[in-house]
């Protein structure tokens, strides 16, 4: 399946045009014949996107809140993987990985913590911002996260989870689920992997853009980069889990209960991530299409997966497949991007966004299923959310 296959967020900040499955630049989806829900993208030229957009004068973003006791802390790591060339770009030697890490932290300790660098928001709106949006680097690199560098860990061991964006987005998309997972007890592993979205920072202060964004002969297709960010997750928790040279704060961290989850191609990564690394214990997907398909008895570790609704055959063959506890919920009314922190930016930035669930609804709910999945599964916490549809929660649909 070729990269263009990949849903788009049509933009940096927005959903101009609501996208399907895993993301690539500006584009508009039309569906395949046959009724299978995927869908071709069809180029959007600058121009029309730019007159779909309100110029916002000053943008102030924020995410929501965390819900939970702790606060969040957060530290920003740099690893490199001495054993193993940049796959994307050989030349530029060993791999190289910008881990931002958050931790069950002490309520009024730490200063605020910036969105992203200067030059990773730089990057994000390049690639991502249509023409007019009025958005810039600093107003972007400090929206407010809620999360506070150097802040003081609670004393403590905590479940760790790994989270991988989706392809084209930064880490910084997961943010707001970060946060969430951090203050109701778990340290978390948000992984950037270079070369494969608008920019990461690392040690060395270079952001390199994407290497592999673009389609042609030489694009890696979706197999490997799934592969690929398997042995990224690997080596992050090799460095995670010996000694604490990697990050100060490694003693934080249960090294017998560890998960991961992952929006788009990033939860596509958790198949491999999870058959190849004994360690994962549960994993969650959030809207991607399988690459691969995991085979009949590959995972029977506890799986999760949330959906919009696309109807990716993918998913009907993965569940099928996957043993042991598993569920499939579609969020009814949401699109590809409503995992990620990019609606709630698109609606303060008064981006206009498809017709469609609210985007601090869309949050709401996949902070809550997630955090619920891995409260289950990581610390055997009976969660009635996951046995079936709530009152409270409509829009959640059980598939199975």
């Amino acid at each position: 399946m070729a990269i263009h296959r990949r849903i788009s967020i049509a933009a940096v900040l927005a959903l101009a045009a609501s996208v399907a499955t895993t993301g690539a630049a500006f584009a508009t989806t039309t569906p395949l014949p046959g009724g299978s829900g995927s869908a071709v993208v069809a180029p959007v030229t600058a121009g029309q996107l730019a007159a779909a957009v309100k110029p916002a004068a000053t943008f102030q973003g924020a995410l929501p809140a965390p819900t939970g006791r702790f606060a969040a802390g957060e530290d920003v790591i740099h690893l490199t993987d001495w054993d193993r060339p940049d796959p994307w770009v050989p030349s530029a030697g060993p791999r190289q990985l910008t881990v931002s890490m958050f931790y069950p932290a002490v309520a009024g300790t730490g200063t605020p913590a910036p969105y992203m660098t200067l030059a990773e928001a730089a990057g994000f709106i390049e690639y991502r911002t249509p023409a007019g949006s009025g958005i810039t680097a600093q107003e972007l690199s400090t929206v407010t996260t809620h999360a506070y560098d150097s802040a003081r860990p609670v004393h403590g061991q905590y479940p760790l989870v790994v989270l991988s964006p989706g392809f084209e987005n930064p880490r910084n998309t997961l943010t707001s689920l970060a946060t969430e997972l951090a203050s109701h007890g778990y340290v978390v592993a948000l992984v950037g992997h270079t070369y494969e979205d608008s920019g990461e920072t690392l040690a060395n202060g270079q952001t390199p853009p994407c290497a592999i964004c673009q389609d042609g002969p030489t694009a890696p297709d979706p197999d490997t980069i799934t592969a690929s960010r398997a042995l990224d997750v690997s080596f992050v928790l090799d460095q995670l889990t010996h000694g604490d040279r990697a990050w100060h704060l490694s003693g934080l961290i249960d090294k017998h209960s560890i998960g991961m989850a992952g929006h788009s191609i990033g939860g596509a990564a958790t198949v491999d991530t999870m058959i190849g690394d004994q360690r994962v214990r549960s994993a969650v997907n959030l809207d991607g299409t399988f690459f691969p398909v995991p085979a009949p008895g590959q995972i029977t570790r506890p799986y999760l997966m949330m959906s919009h609704q696309v109807g990716d055959p993918t998913w009907t063959q993965a569940y099928a497949n996957l043993g042991g506890y598993k569920r499939y919920l579609d969020v009814s009314g949401a699109n590809h991007a409503t995992f990620t922190d990019i609606p709630i930016l698109a609606q303060e930035a008064g981006i206009p966004e498809p017709a469609g669930i609210d985007p601090v609804r869309g949050t709401v709910i996949t902070r809550e299923y997630v955090t619920a999945f891995f409260d289950q599964t990581l610390k055997g916490i009976h969660e009635p959310l996951l046995d079936g549809p709530t009152p409270n929660n409509p829009e959640v649909l059980f598939q199975y």
